[in-house]
This record gives C-alpha cells, structure tokens and sequence, in this order.
C-alpha cells in the first residue's frame, strides 16, 4: 500500500470514530463534576479518610446517577434520625442532577447512637426498606467499635450494588416510579429530561459506545482497504510441501470445573432495624431503616 493512501485512510479511521464517540464526552465529562457528599459535622473522619471516601461517593453517583451521602450530627435538635434526613433533605435539595432529585443518605446520630439509611426517587425504588434495613445490619458492627470509615465505605459499596439491581419484590411502599419501572403510585418527580430507558443499560456505556464505533471505523477502513490493492492469491497451500511436514496435531482437553463459593457476612449483633419509610414535610416519599449501635 502507498504511503500516501495509507496516511489517508489512517485519516478516514480517525474521523469516523471522532465523529461517533463526540456526543458522548460532554454528558460524561458533565457528570464527573464533583459534590460534596461526606459531611463529617462531628468530626468522626480524618480529613485523608473524608476525602477518600468523598472520591468514592462522587464515582459511584455518578454511576448510578444517585447522590450517595453521609450525614454525622451531634442531633443538638435532639430528633428522630429519620425527622432530621427528611428536613436535610427537603432544606438542602440533593439530587444527582437537579434539585430534589434521586438520593440515598445516611445519617449517623452520635446523640441517640442510631443509625438511618434512606432513598428518595430512585433510591427509594433501588434501596427499599428491606435493602436499607440489610445495610444498617452490615455496618452496624463497625459503628459499634468506632469503626466509622469502613462503616461508610460498606455503606456506599451496598448501596452503589443496590442501585444497579432492580428488586423483584416491590417493598418500597407508594414511592413514585423509576422510569422503567411499573410500581408505585408517586408523582414521578425525577430528573427532567428522562425517559424509559435503563440507566445500567450497556448501550449507554461510554466504554461500550466508544467501542462499538471503533469497530465501524475499523470495518470502514477495512474495506477500503481492501479495495485498494490487488487481490492476493498465495496463501498456506502454495508452499506447503504436506508429505514432508513434520507438524502434528495439537489439542486441548477439558478436565475438571473448580468453583470457589465465599461466605456472605451476616451480622447478628445489632440493636434491630426499623423505622421504615414515610414522607418528608415538602411531600417528598422514601424508604427507611433505622438501627441502634
């Protein structure tokens, strides 16, 4: 191939993919904005630990396209842990992308020693009461020896699995629909612009999208180049002299399957869940669980 036709479909190859992946960057690049969602007010977390996990809360949310926050308070109001995540929420707004939109928050009460896991929108749907109450048994534990690092790490890592696996059984009371979803009886206040779609879905991977026109550009440069040049009519036949071979047959064969089964934690050591889910005073509905440690 000539120099100067390979420089041009090399060129060719680079625009189709450029021209493919574009509208995709700037709605990926929008979404790694990142927010403030670990609020130590009790100063329970070095300041390494709060930006570590902060990092980590941005990249899950952004994944699951749901705040994922931690709240610590001292409860000066002295209220219930669920009161005080519905008027945080309801004063504060959180949202992954608009105001009183989808979140899930923790809130740690050193005042009362409980801890509260709620939902709002999608993570009401996501994380339902029965979700919230496994994760508040997982940390409990660690909260219990001052543990509270890991205790919110465990949080953010359950409640990002729960997020990308719709429930089969709808226990999340009469909160409104998640698009797509068939449940609830809420108002659907979500995220303008949304559609019925799946958000986990693979076609609107990034990394999936960028790779399906890489293999349309390639497939276009292929042909072209293809038709550029004679047609090639030697192949392994042509000098293969097959009585004087001395290659043989090779083989695999299949033995055994080894499977690895892990033990999933279970923790028996906690004050109860309970609590459930309710409404804020601004009309919002979200699931609950609430745990003493």
């Amino acid at each position: 191939m000539k120099k100067g036709t390979y420089i041009a479909l090399m060129t060719a190859f680079i625009f189709i993919v450029m021209c493919v992946a574009a509208p995709w960057i700037p709605a990926q690049s929008a979404a790694a904005a990142t927010k403030e969602l670990i609020l130590d007010e009790v100063g329970l977390l070095s300041s390494q630990e709060v930006e570590e996990l902060n990092a980590l809360a941005n990249k899950y949310s952004a994944e699951r396209e749901t705040d994922l926050i931690v709240l610590t308070t001292n409860n000066e109001e002295q209220i219930t842990d669920e009161l005080f995540t519905e008027n945080y929420y309801d004063e504060q707004a959180p949202g992954y992308d608009k105001p009183h939109g989808n979140a899930v928050i923790l809130t740690l009460d050193m005042y009362n020693r409980t801890v509260y896991v709620g939902g709002f929108y999608k993570g009401e749907d996501y994380v339902t009461n029965s979700r919230a109450d496994e994760i508040t048994a997982q940390i409990a534990p660690y909260l219990s020896d001052g543990n509270y690092s890991q205790a919110f790490e465990k949080y953010l890592t359950m409640a990002y699995e729960y997020l990308g696996d719709k429930p089969l059984d709808e226990d999340s009371g009469t909160g409104s629909t998640y698009p797509g979803s068939s449940s609830g009886t809420g108002s659907g206040n979500y995220p303008s612009g949304g559609s019925n779609a799946n958000p986990d879905n693979i076609l609107f991977n990034t990394w999936f999208q960028l790779g399906v026109s890489v293999i349309i550009g390639g497939i276009v440069v292929g042909i072209m180049a293809y038709n550029s040049g004679g047609r090639v009519t030697v192949n392994r036949a042509t000098y293969e002299d097959s009585g004087a071979s001395s290659v043989v047959d090779r083989g695999d064969r299949y033995i055994r399957t080894t499977v690895t089964k892990t033990k999933i934690e279970r923790n028996n050591n906690n004050g109860g869940g309970g609590g459930g889910g309710g409404t804020t005073r601004g009309g919002h509905s979200h699931s609950g669980s609430s745990r003493s440690f």
